[in-house]
């Protein structure tokens, strides 16, 4: 797993080993960046899943201006700090369940990503709770990771979709009034 672009381009980055850990691949990450590439430059960023933080630091190499790491897992935060250190960057690290984050945090992000394990139905609760927050900037986007395409309930819509195998990424943003 290496940073693909940016700053810190091709630096390796240390992953955390286990049967739950599925790290988006590289091909996934690189074409999922270079569709976000415009929305990247000062950005804020919430991780919400953030596993080894790759999603988080290739954001902050590209231009982020900030990032939310959070993931329930100590061992995967402890990754995730490791990671940040060796690329000099900071973040702001949560080791919360991703409902008590997205309770706990505040302001508005731009980006909001959403890798949950695949076993999990998440997406839908986690929209409802971002948009009861009010926590997606103007023009933002939360992009889900999962097996299958998401659909956009009530209050959303589909930006883009793409597909990887068996890797699906869903970009929803909220619909206008």
């Amino acid at each position: 797993m290496r940073i693909i672009a940016g700053k810190h381009r091709g630096r390796v980055l240390a992953e955390f080993r286990g049967q739950e850990i599925r790290p988006t691949a590289d091909r996934v990450k690189e074409s999922l960046f270079q569709i976000l590439s415009p929305r990247l430059i000062g950005a804020r960023v919430l991780d919400l899943f953030c596993g080894s933080g790759a999603l988080g630091i290739e954001a902050l190499s590209r231009g982020a201006r900030s990032v939310v790491f959070n993931d329930l897992s100590r061992e995967s935060l402890a990754v995730c700090k490791k990671n940040l250190a060796a690329v000099k960057e900071e973040g702001e690290l949560s080791a919360l369940d991703f409902r008590a984050c997205l309770m706990r945090v505040s302001g508005k992000f731009d980006l909001i990503f959403s890798d949950p394990p695949y076993k999990g139905k998440y997406t839908a609760e986690i929209l409802e709770i971002i948009a009861s927050r009010n926590l997606l900037a103007e023009g933002g986007l939360v992009i889900a990771e999962s097996e299958e395409k998401e659909q956009a309930p009530e209050g959303w819509e589909i930006a883009d979709f793409r597909s990887y195998g068996r890797t699906k990424i869903t970009m929803l943003k909220r619909s206008a009034p």
